[in-house]
This record gives structure tokens, C-alpha cells and sequence, in this order.
């Protein structure tokens, strides 16, 4: 009876050593590498998002160092001298506050309307599907579709719906309600809101949904009435949605531009101009493309520190809690 040794199995070869094989395992350490770290599934997005984000966002930079117009001409460069104009520009400082009072007004009827609307759609056993679709399907709308329609149905004097509710109560219908300063930012807040609470009533209809139904099953067998349990139980079990919420909706406030655009112009008298109208008008209406990006990027540091703060006291609020 005959035995044969085992031929010994060699090692599989490490990377490194494929590598510094002649001619041998470079490409496919690489490639390893790359699928190793998603970077092959990720490299179509990397490179989107390069080329129309990070380059237009670089590219924005250069021209609000230098002196560009939209005639395409030769630029010179000028460092911080557009940054220094437009912390002098009153009209900046002036578009500038009305979009934080814009953002100020809208942002508390959005967020409340939003819970409010969410807590009847959750509790409405009766036809509950038309009630989701019709709060949320004015969202879906275009905002130029919006406008307008509030433009030529609810404003307009003496035949708009406004000024019929008015002298329906009585009251005098003449208002100017895109005319008059008095009222015409209240104006752009109505048809903001009755836009877009339809997201936020989304985004608290979902938070409902989760919270657990046995925590109002007990508080119920304790004899906690509706009030205390939508106080005690709902609203907390919610803090967390709410602080998406809000911080969603200030982001979109800051950026309004479409509702004044077609509403007002920005006026009467530049009352509802905001900050991203007038650097449409610098760079588009006054070719000064530079002195538009210097304005932009100051903006955006504002939107940056407004972030930034929200984030904060939502960290400080998480760590309080957990104490």
C-alpha cells in the first residue's frame, strides 16, 4: 500500500505582492480598492456633483473676486472689493430684512397649520383619503401655476375672492393687496402658506403614524383626557419632527424669490423685494455678474450661520433631554 504526500496548496498572494508582480496587479488593486470602497458605484454621482455643483460653487468664487459683467468681457480682478460694496449697499440690507421678516411671518403659520392639519387628517376616520389629498395636493402644484392663480382669482379688486369675503362681513373691499405696502408682504404670506403647508402636513402625518398607540392606551386607562394626551404624549413624541420642520422651513423661507417675482415685482416701493431678487436684478437687470456673486455668497454665509445655530440648540436641546 502506496501513500502519496499531499501537494501543499501555495497561499493565495496578498495585494502587495500581486502588485509588485512584473506587469501584474496593479489594475486590479485598483479596481479592488475602488469596489472595495464603493467609490466604482459611487463615481457617476461624484461626478454629477462635481460638475454642477462644486465647479458652478468654485466658479462663483472667482467671479465675485473680480469684475464681471454679463457681456462676457475680460475681467479684471478686484479681491474683496464686491464683498465691500454690498455690506455698504443699503438695498442689500434693505432686501436682506425683508426676507428674514418674510421668513419670521410664514415660518410660525407653516409650522402650526401644518400640525394642526395633520392631527385632524390623523383623527378623521370619515372619507380620511380626501382629506390628505386635498391638503397636500396644492403642494404638487408649480408655484408659477400658483401665483398666478392666486393673481387673477383672489386678488384682483373688486372681483377677487378677498375683496368679496370682505364686503360679505361688511368691511370696505378696496384694499390694495398687492399694491399697497400695508398688505402686499401679507399677500405673498397667505399664498405661501396655503402652498406649501401641504409638505409640512406630510412630514407630522408621518410622525403621528409613528408614534406607538399603546402610550395612549394606558394614558386613556389612567384617565388622561384628549388635551393631556395630546400634551403630554403627542407634542413630545414629536419634538423631533418639529425641529425637522422648522429647519426645513426656514431654509425654504430664506430662499423665496418666485411668489414676489410674480405676485409683486418686489414692490410696491421694493417693499417685498428679497435678497435673491436683487441679485437677479444686479446681475441680470444691472450686468454686474460679479457684485450678484459677492451678494450671493454673502447670503449664503447667512443661510451657513443660521444652520449652524438651529443645529446647536437642536444638539443642546437632545443632550438636556438626555440628562
Amino acid at each position: 500500500m502506496t501513500t502519496t504526500a499531499a501537494t501543499p496548496v501555495p497561499a493565495p498572494a496578498t495585494a502587495a505582492e500581486a502588485a509588485a508582480r512584473p506587469g501584474g496587479g496593479g489594475v486590479r488593486t485598483v479596481r479592488h480598492r475602488w469596489t472595495e470602497h464603493g467609490l466604482l458605484f459611487t463615481a457617476p454621482f461624484l461626478v454629477v456633483y462635481a460638475l454642477f455643483l462644486l465647479w458652478p460653487l468654485l466658479y462663483g468664487v472667482r467671479m465675485s473676486l473680480g469684475d464681471d459683467n454679463i457681456a462676457g468681457t475680460d475681467a479684471e480682478f478686484i479681491g474683496l472689493d464686491n464683498y465691500a460694496e454690498a455690506l455698504t449697499d443699503p438695498n442689500v440690507w434693505s432686501s436682506l430684512w425683508n426676507t428674514v421678516w418674510f421668513t419670521v411671518l410664514s415660518t410660525v403659520p407653516l409650522v402650526l397649520t401644518g400640525l394642526l392639519l395633520a392631527l385632524l387628517a390623523h383623527h378623521l376616520r370619515v372619507v380620511q383619503w380626501l382629506w390628505r389629498l386635498s391638503w397636500f395636493a396644492p403642494f404638487l402644484l408649480p408655484s408659477g401655476v400658483v401665483c398666478l392663480l392666486w393673481l387673477w382669482m383672489i386678488y384682483p379688486s373688486d372681483f377677487g375672492l378677498a375683496d368679496q369675503l370682505l364686503a360679505s362681513a361688511g368691511l370696505d373691499p378696496g384694499i390694495g393687496w398687492l399694491t399697497d405696502s400695508r398688505y402686499a408682504m401679507l399677500s405673498v404670506i397667505l399664498t405661501t402658506v396655503w402652498w406649501t403647508v401641504g409638505f409640512n402636513f406630510l412630514l407630522y402625518l408621518a410622525g403621528l403614524q409613528s408614534v406607538p398607540q399603546h402610550l395612549y392606551e394606558a394614558a386613556e386607562i389612567d384617565g388622561a383626557g384628549p388635551w393631556q394626551r395630546l400634551w403630554h404624549i403627542t407634542l413630545p413624541m414629536l419634538r423631533r419632527t418639529t425641529g425637522v420642520v422648522v429647519v426645513l422651513q426656514l431654509l425654504a423661507s430664506l430662499k423665496i424669490f418666485d411668489q414676489v417675482y410674480i405676485l409683486t415685482g418686489g414692490g410696491p416701493d421694493d417693499s417685498t423685494r428679497p435678497i435673491l431678487q436683487y441679485v437677479y436684478q444686479a446681475g441680470f437687470t444691472g450686468y454686474r455678474i460679479g457684485y450678484a456673486s459677492a451678494v450671493s455668497y454673502v447670503f449664503f454665509a447667512l443661510i451657513v450661520v443660521v444652520s449652524l445655530v438651529q443645529l446647536r440648540l437642536s444638539r443642546r436641546a437632545s443632550e438636556e433631554k438626555a440628562k
